[in-house]
């Protein structure tokens, strides 16, 4: 692992780092905001996974998170959002919602995606022990959280995972991948055409099935021109009140998919963790 960056910010370090993924077979990058009060013992970890196009340092420079995560005294770490590098494969046609920067946390079986494209197990098993070889965190308390793609990436990972985390939220996440576009794009060729794969990252199919609960919070936009076509969270809605699931979805009013939505609410997703973590 080398360090590339640190930064001071209320009185925490935000620091990017690269290391070599066995599992992604590729060189990374990750973010990781380390709150004042890691100076003293571990602390716990909200893991972040961003959305389509980004990369791990969109949610550091846009969210505002620092302030909070300073205020409750969490870590937030932020991996990327797909493998890079020269050899990894993309989409052929260079659209941006497949390939480079749409991993979609999901451990891929198709070639030639399949060499590469273990985002789940990076993000669930390789980063988390690097994370806590190398900073003051404590591995034994875990929340999991995201926007759009990585809200579905959040949710999934944590209903795959009821154990590990403590607690998952998202903004605006994708959470019936198997019914929109840009899940049926990703998942047929990632995954090829057998959709008992695709149940096991669907967060409406996984709630279905779901033998243990853990606290849920999704806020999405009602301004967010993704709503109905690609996100569908009345559809979360209905499978998580139909099995009793402790889901809470608040609609807000005049928001949209962007980031100004993310910073206008991360410190109450921050907040909703903290509960679960101390």
């Amino acid at each position: 692992m080398k360090q590339l960056t640190a930064n001071k910010i209320f009185d925490g370090q935000q620091i990017q780092c690269s290391h070599h993924s066995k599992v992604l077979n590729c060189d990374m990058q990750f973010s990781v905001f380390l709150p004042p009060q890691a100076e003293l013992g571990p602390v716990p970890v909200i893991y972040w996974l961003s959305g389509l196009t980004c990369s791990d340092q969109n949610f550091v420079t846009k969210a505002g998170a620092q302030q909070y995560a300073s205020e409750f005294g969490v870590a937030i770490v932020c991996p990327d959002t797909s493998p890079r590098g020269d050899g990894v494969p993309d989409d052929l046609d260079g659209a941006w919602d497949f390939g480079l920067g749409a991993g979609f946390y999901l451990n891929a079986t198709q070639q030639p995606w399949a060499d590469h494209y273990q985002m789940y197990s990076y993000v669930v098993d390789e980063l988390p022990a690097l994370i806590e070889a190398n900073f003051s965190v404590d591995s034994t308390r875990l929340s999991i959280s995201g926007h759009s793609m990585g809200g579905h990436g959040a949710l999934t990972i944590a209903l795959k995972n009821p154990a590990r985390y403590q607690s998952a939220s998202a903004f605006s996440p994708i959470v019936a991948p198997m019914q929109c576009p840009w899940g049926q794009k990703a998942f047929t060729n990632y995954l090829g055409k057998d959709t008992g794969q695709w149940k096991e990252y669907d967060s409406c199919e996984l709630i279905d099935v779901a033998e243990t609960q853990l606290p849920m919070l999704i806020d999405q936009g009602e301004a967010d021109d993704f709503l109905q076509e690609q996100l569908m969270t009345d559809r979360i809605i209905s499978v998580a009140e139909t099995k009793e699931f402790p889901l809470q979805v608040r609609f807000q009013p005049g928001y949209d998919h962007s980031y100004y939505f993310i910073a206008s609410f991360i410190r109450d997703h921050i907040e909703f963790h903290s509960r679960f973590l101390f």
